[in-house]
């Protein structure tokens, strides 16, 4: 009983913590964002975006101090970090366990490589820190249209990624990591059964995205894999928040992306699709075996 009342003071004063944090955080880029619809210069804009960068790592690291404060460091990075900048443009992927998983990366990166940005589901708009990540930190919301959504009406093809593309824009004005949880969705065994997924411990990845992605972003040389591997099973946000999820071990590898894979149209070429389809799937069977050999 008296574990039950310690876990759960625990996980509110966490919570209470992070959401100040937060509060604070997106209250500061509200306030310094203003200026972006009254001046519409481009340069300014670019200033803008690298002053929001700066105040999105500070929260980031205030985030990762309180939890270190209330559950110790927990975080294990297995792999190599060298090289990495904070003024160079990066792709990002990783696989995805939990509601957990965005603060690990997030912590995990800080200040080795510039703020992860993510591709939000439009679904998501009303959650008020999401909302605000997207207009103060052009983190994009974008739609998601199902295969059968686009065999019945071909032209959500081109208008995916048609968006996907002007949000790419957003990010050249200030070096940037695109990050795309390339499972599209949390790992479940229901779900690794239902895909008849050909990997043991991740589903099948979707590729469309960061193809895309990288097509508008010339600037991009670099991938980053990052491995999740949690030690519990309880991998709920309230888990996150008490301490229950006590040890997390986050693999990074580092990817030169081929020249061929640059500079190509994701949308009408059928050979680049499937060249980046078979790059990630080989990166993606080698991480399986990672996981395999590293998991507790």
């Amino acid at each position: 009983m008296m574990q039950t009342i310690k876990s759960f003071l625990i996980g509110l004063i966490t919570f209470i913590l992070i959401t100040f944090i937060l509060m604070i955080g997106f209250g500061i880029l509200t306030i310094i964002n203003i200026p972006r619809i009254i001046i519409p210069l481009k340069s300014f804009k670019i200033f803008l975006s690298k002053v929001s960068n700066i105040i999105g790592d500070i929260t980031v690291y205030w985030v990762k101090l309180t939890m270190i404060l209330m559950h110790g460091d927990n975080i294990e990075l297995v792999g190599d970090e060298k090289d990495f900048k904070m003024d160079e443009w990066y792709m990002a992927m990783s696989n995805h366990q939990s509601w957990a998983d965005i603060f690990v990366l997030l912590v995990s990166a800080n200040y080795k490589i510039p703020l992860l940005k993510f591709f939000m589901k439009k679904e998501l708009w009303w959650i008020p820190f999401i909302f605000l990540a997207n207009k103060t930190l052009n983190m994009p919301f974008v739609n998601r249209h199902s295969k059968e959504q686009i065999k019945k009406n071909p032209s959500l093809r081109t208008k995916d990624y048609e968006n996907t593309i002007k949000s790419c824009k957003r990010f050249l004005r200030s070096p940037s990591t695109i990050f795309s949880y390339a499972e599209g969705t949390r790992f479940t065994k229901d779900k690794h059964e239902k895909q008849h997924s050909p990997y043991k411990n991740l589903l099948i990845p979707k590729v469309g995205g960061m193809a895309t992605a990288l097509s508008a972003m010339p600037k991009i040389n670099t991938l980053i894999d990052y491995s999740l591997i949690y030690k519990s099973n309880k991998r709920s946000a309230w888990d996150f928040l008490t301490g229950r999820m006590r040890h997390v071990k986050v693999i990074v590898k580092k990817y030169d992306i081929p020249e061929r894979l640059k500079n190509k149209n994701y949308s009408t070429d059928e050979q680049y699709r499937e060249d980046f389809k078979i790059w990630i799937e080989t990166i993606w069977a080698e991480k399986d075996n990672d996981i395999e050999n590293l998991k507790f």
